[in-house]
């Protein structure tokens, strides 16, 4: 959630700085007084970045810039430990807002008006376009609002990325940039630190995890950089990069959190005015942190949108946040591929999905539509950030596969039903007019069936009615539609039904290369059974499987040993009433 950092100043010092709408006269961003928080000013920003954050500060780069030296690393105490799911909330509602003292205030102008003069001295724009602010006609109807679009997007490197790099490098001495510099990046920061090392006339040595998008890692090369891939997390890359900084004399140049990357990236604040800030559900670091008060860490984060998968927010970052932000607004997975489509419907442009997190945040039903409905608001001006234009072509099969789901455009169900001749025509009959985009049936004993669909959706009203219809014909009818479980698997596995003695059912992250299968099996076989596998790739963030192993209880406490020893994400969901449902 690091995009916050993004508006370092509070919305008194930037109230008299005019955004300029398209048609407009240079009016005002209307405000609104809400309930939790103080005055807003409505506009919606995201993009975090793609890295995880460091639990040290990074080494000095400057002598002569205070913004640009850092103290010598030093041992900082280990994070508290949480995870994703102990903060949840309903789609729209403004959460973990931080909670502030009068004295603290004080502190916040202070700090904003520094960051404010040096955003207006930045040099961003050497290398960087002040990028237009487009209308969204049709979302715009659609929600009742003013959106517009801050298109980042249309940066020389598809992404805001740039900003924050050049500007720190802008800074840097003859003899740094002699040097070189070096940093370490899953994306987009690579390309902004590669672009602006080709500006600077320096050379720069990207390090990458292995599991880097080719798109990405051949369009640093393509910049003139040197190309490093090391590891299989970000963590690794990081590591590498830091300790070759101090071997190679190279400036380490961090995606997030330095006071002069803050600064750069917060020129996009200064086109526009105040933001938001805009997570994904299952990587929400930054709100958990502000919950609690403290910097903390995910035992687990969600990779779907890997630009924003941080398990850690930086320091700097969570301080300017802690003090200057008014709340954070959560997203699904579904809601970010249904901002991909709506971005792709506006403007024919195709958004990465952490770059379509401001997209969620702000136009889909989980940003805009529900926070203005969550909050009854119609008329406001939005303003969402697009950026981050590297997917690889193969997630779109995702995207399009949850797009509708996001946009409640669809439902996944599940309907029980007798094993009798002319039960499944007595189905048809109960559906109606709706229309099914999926169907698997599946006769699961000689008394009864299982059916798994999709139905269009115009109108919730609409899915209970037929619900209901179910119901009082007594076929038991359940909705999956937002369970991932069955969105990524069980969909897929409509066949044979077994209760094993022992068996437990458990969902794992695998990373996209050679030899991750290999590596799990090792862990596990021969001494368990595997008894199910279903593997469901999503591009470069690795893959979804499902896996059932029979494991005794006695054997409970050796199984999550090896799991967590070969360091793949993982949960227990031995007991999910939808794997019952489909497969038992």
């Amino acid at each position: 959630m690091e995009a916050l950092r993004l508006a370092a100043a509070q919305p008194p010092l930037l109230r008299h700085r005019r955004a300029q709408f398209p048609g407009s006269t240079g009016r005002h961003v209307s405000t609104i007084t809400h309930p939790f928080t103080k005055q807003l000013i409505k506009a919606t920003l995201s993009r975090p970045p793609a890295e995880v954050s460091p639990a040290v500060n990074f080494q000095e780069t400057s002598s002569s810039s205070s913004s640009s030296s850092i103290p010598d690393e030093v041992p900082s105490p280990l994070p508290k430990r949480v995870s994703p799911n102990s903060l949840q909330y309903p789609p729209g509602y403004l959460g973990a807002v931080p909670q502030r003292t009068v004295s603290e205030g004080n502190g916040d102008v202070i700090n904003a008006m520094g960051y404010l003069t040096n955003m207006l001295s930045s040099k961003v724009y050497d290398v960087a376009i002040e990028t237009p602010l487009e209308p969204a006609p049709k979302l715009s109807e659609r929600l009742g609002i003013n959106v517009f679009l801050k298109r980042e997007d249309m940066q020389p490197v598809f992404s805001f990325k740039l900003r924050g790099a050049y500007n720190m490098m802008a800074k840097l001495t003859s003899e740094q940039l002699e040097r070189g510099v070096i940093c370490s990046s899953a994306g987009n920061h690579a390309q902004g630190v590669a672009l602006a090392a080709k500006k600077l006339g320096c050379s720069a040595v990207i390090v990458m995890p292995v599991t880097t998008p080719e798109i990405k890692w051949q369009s640093v090369e393509r910049l003139g950089a040197t190309v490093v891939l090391i590891g299989d997390s970000y963590d690794e890359a990081q590591a590498y990069a830091k300790k070759r900084a101090k071997e190679d004399c190279r400036t380490f140049i961090p995606p997030f959190d330095h006071p002069d990357v803050i600064t750069g990236q917060g020129t996009i604040g200064m086109e526009i005015v105040k933001i938001i800030g805009v997570e994904p559900s299952d990587a929400n670091a930054m709100a958990l942190s502000l919950h609690h008060g403290e910097r903390v860490m995910l035992d687990q984060v969600g990779g779907f949108a890997d630009g924003v998968a941080v398990k850690e927010v930086g320091q700097e970052t969570f301080s300017i946040c802690k003090e200057l932000v008014d709340g954070i607004v959560l997203v699904s997975r579904d809601a970010i591929c249904a901002s991909i489509k709506n971005m792709f419907e506006e403007k024919r442009s195709i958004l990465e999905p952490a770059g379509a997190l401001a997209l969620a945040g702000a136009l889909a039903l989980a940003g805009a539509e529900a926070y203005c409905k969550y909050y009854g608001l119609k008329g406001e001006n939005i303003v969402a950030i697009t950026s981050g234009a590297n997917m690889n072509f193969d997630k779109l099969r995702v995207v399009t596969e949850l797009a509708n789901v996001g946009r409640q455009q669809e439902a996944l169900l599940a309907t029980v039903m007798p094993e009798t001749p002319g039960s499944f025509k007595k189905f048809c009959e109960l559906v109606g007019h709706m229309n099914i985009t999926e169907f698997n049936y599946r006769c699961r004993s000689d008394k009864e069936a299982v059916v798994l669909y999709s139905v269009g959706v115009h109108t919730i009203s609409e899915l209970k009615a037929m619900m209901q219809r179910m119901e009082s014909a007594q076929l038991k009818t359940h909705e999956l539609t937002a369970s991932d479980l069955a969105k990524d698997h069980l969909r897929y596995m409509m066949g044979g039904r077994l209760s094993l003695e022992d068996e437990i059912l458990c969902r794992f992250v695998f990373p996209e290369r050679p030899g991750a299968l290999m590596k799990f099996l090792d862990a596990f076989s021969p001494r368990w059974n595997i008894s199910l596998f279903h593997y469901r790739g999503q591009g470069e963030t690795g893959a979804n499987v499902l896996v059932g192993i029979q494991v005794s209880k006695s054997g409970m406490d050796e199984f999550h040993h090896r799991a967590n020893s070969i360091g793949y994400d993982y949960e227990v969901v031995t007991d999910d009433n939808n794997f019952k449902v489909l497969m038992h």
